[in-house]
Parts: C-alpha cells; structure tokens; sequence
C-alpha cells in the first residue's frame, strides 16, 4: 500500500473516530405518568376579559374516569350543574417530560353550549385544562383518587 493510500485512510479513520465520539445520546424521555384512573375536582366559567376575577361558576362536582385502549384517550367526565350531565370524549394526548399534553374538540349538543375545544396537562396526580365554545369559556381541574 502506498504512503498516500495509508495516510488517506489513517485521516478517514480519525474523522470517524471524532464523529463517533462527539454524537451525544439524547438522555431519555421519563416514563409517561399513569393519567389513567378515576379524577375528581371542579370546573368553572369565567370572562377572559376579567381575567383576575375568580369563575362566575363553580359547579359542584366534576368526575372523570381517563382510560389507554388502542393508543387512544377515552375520557367518561359526568357531574351534576343545574343537571346531571355525562359525556364520552376521545383525547389526543402525547408526554411532554413527566406529563401528558391533551388537546380535543367535542360537540356537546345544542344544550350544552355546542362546540367546545380544550388543551389540558396531566401528571400522576392533577389534570387541569381550559376549554372555550362560541359561548363559553372556562378551566378544570381535577386530582387523581385513589
């Protein structure tokens, strides 16, 4: 092999050997946290245009049970304001570090304001979010029972 020849490869060698060495390995993503289970808390209504005063209504009760099938989110979220209500929501979710980011837009009828759309965050032990319609516009919050 000749001198150059032997250079060449000895020069492609190191370049590689740099290369290799100065590729840094993402650390890894946290587990995903169990947002899974039964939640519980309160929903609210309130003015963005007033934005620091507390929701013109606090309903009493807000439940949800948030189950995985298939890759998909399925929400149950029943509670009582002025009425029982109930309704079934599929959730796009995807983790951000120790949480799972959701996003949605369901139709909840004539009756129940129409459209809505709603971003929320959930780790182990809260889910808040905020949601808004043509007429209405509002947060959640929930904790995670046991």
């Amino acid at each position: 092999m000749s001198l150059r020849l032997l250079s060449l490869l000895t020069l492609i060698l190191f370049i590689v050997a740099i290369a290799s060495a100065q590729q840094t390995t993402a650390p890894a993503q946290p587990q995903a946290p169990d947002v899974s289970g039964t939640w519980t808390g309160t929903w609210g209504i309130y003015s963005p245009a007033k934005g620091t005063t507390p929701p013109q209504d606090i309903c009493k009760k807000l439940d949800a049970k948030v189950t995985l099938k298939d890759g998909v989110w399925l929400a149950d979220f029943e509670g009582d304001c002025g009425r029982p209500y109930k309704y079934s929501i599929k959730m796009e979710g995807r983790q951000v570090g120790k949480s799972v980011m959701f996003k949605g837009t369901t139709d909840l009828g004539a009756r129940d304001g129409g459209v809505f759309d709603w971003i929320g965050r959930a780790t182990d032990k809260e889910f808040v979010g905020f949601f808004t319609s043509a007429g209405y516009t509002g947060t959640f919050n929930l904790t995670k029972t046991p």
